[in-house]
């Protein structure tokens, strides 16, 4: 799950998931533009850099641009992690300035870290006078844990931002982000990690939601997702958090990757013992377990686990579920962050939950929202309807309207405008 973002300085403790996500305004019809207008103090902007001409404006040390992807090419810096010594390399993006104040900032990534190798995220920013931040660590991460152990490290408030867990927030507002990746790699050995896309949403959202959006062009569409349920896992591994109510984000993503038939393969966690539904789940839970934040919800840990399996994934926020519906009508389903009190989303096989992952499978022809929501007991109950507005405010006031977007090469975004993928 997405636990709640705690303050600085206040302990992050695994919460339990279940009970307590290039074109332009013309590519619109005139009634898409206009059921959009009222979701337009929704200040966001998605970056990214993706292709070889875009990853070569940034500036690299000891990197290369090469096939499309950032490599390790010469180490440039060294620093020891666990008693092990390991060599660096660098790239640091352009400046964006996404033309408003924004006061939050999750950056995402797609990358491979072959052999003992891992990379950094980083970010700083600047304000509206020029002032600049320091470089706050947003991540350490590699694909597996066999030689590090992927973290986060909330807190760095030490001038203009802090970390949440995966959130830079700036309350103070920022005009301006730039982001670094460290590659490094074991002292002595040939490993190269990489990096083909890095980005970051950049978001300034008012602290209610607009009144409920007009259906769109996904009427009636659902997406054949399979099913799977968190609370088959209940008491799975506790080192990664256990299962069960835990579990929502990797159990989400795990039904999107099988959605497009990119589910890891079976010999990946033959280590899951004989007998464990859906085992892929356990491989995803494992692969996406932040160890500071000790829990599998860390948002763009489960794109970065998704992107390299299904070929793009990233977190970015949308503002209302019209534009959740070009997704569903281009094939591409969407996990989604909601949170929501007793009564406040009827049909839902949890009472509450200050923080919950689901997946948005389509909607019925009057525009509700039939989701895959792994809170379920059971397979079969998964698939649900939720009401339109319930959803909307569960999602929009509340994680600000937060998706991962993971998609192959056959799916391939909707035109958009403006730039919040």
């Amino acid at each position: 799950m997405n636990l709640p973002r705690l303050s600085p300085g206040r302990r992050l403790t695994a919460a339990l998931c279940g009970l307590l996500a290039a074109g332009s305004l013309s590519a619109m019809s005139t009634e898409e533009a206009q059921a959009a207008a009222p979701a337009a103090s929704r200040q966001i902007d998605y970056s990214q850099w993706d292709t070889a001409a875009q990853l070569r404006t940034g500036t690299g040390k000891g990197t290369i641009v090469k096939r499309g992807r950032v490599a390790f090419a010469t180490p440039t810096g060294a620093r020891k992690l666990s008693g092990k010594r390991y060599e660096t390399a660098t790239w640091d993006s352009p400046w964006v300035t996404p033309g408003f104040s924004f006061t939050e900032l999750i950056p995402s990534w797609s990358a491979v870290t072959p052999r003992d190798s891992y990379l950094e995220v980083q970010v700083r920013g600047r304000d509206a006078a020029g002032k600049l931040s320091s470089w706050d660590l947003m991540a350490r991460w590699a694909g597996t844990d066999a030689h590090v152990q992927r973290t986060t490290q909330s807190g760095q408030s030490d001038d203009l931002a802090s970390v949440n867990v995966d959130t830079w927030s700036a309350p103070s507002g920022l005009a301006g982000w730039q982001v670094r990746v460290t590659l490094a790699r074991k002292a002595g050995t040939t490993a190269t990690p990489s990096f083909d896309t890095v980005g970051a949403v950049a978001s300034r959202l008012p602290s209610t939601a607009p009144g409920t959006s007009k259906p769109g062009v996904a009427r009636g569409t659902v997406l054949d997702l399979p099913r799977y349920s968190q609370m088959t896992h209940v008491g799975h591994f506790p080192q990664w958090g256990g299962g069960g109510e835990a579990w929502c984000s990797p159990t989400s993503t795990s039904m999107v990757l099988g959605y497009y038939g990119k589910l890891p393969r079976p010999r990946s966690y033959s280590w899951v013992p004989a007998g464990h539904t859906d085992p892929w789940v356990d491989f995803a839970a494992r692969n996406t377990f932040d160890h500071s934040y000790d829990g599998t919800g860390n948002w763009p840990f489960n794109t970065a686990y998704a992107a390299p399996r299904v070929g793009k994934a990233f977190v970015t926020r949308l503002r209302s579920l019209r534009e959740a519906e070009r997704f569903i009508a281009a094939g591409i389903p969407l996990v989604a962050s909601v949170a929501f009190g007793a009564g406040e989303l009827d049909g839902a096989p949890i009472t509450s939950t200050p923080g919950h992952l689901l997946v948005i499978a389509g909607f019925t022809t009057t525009g509700d929202v039939v989701v895959n929501d792994p809170a379920s007991s059971t397979r079969a109950g998964v698939r649900r309807t939720y009401d339109r507005g319930q959803f909307e405010d569960a999602w929009l006031t509340k994680s600000g309207g937060l998706v991962y977007v993971i998609r192959d090469a056959a799916h391939p975004l909707p035109p958009n405008s403006p730039g919040n993928w």
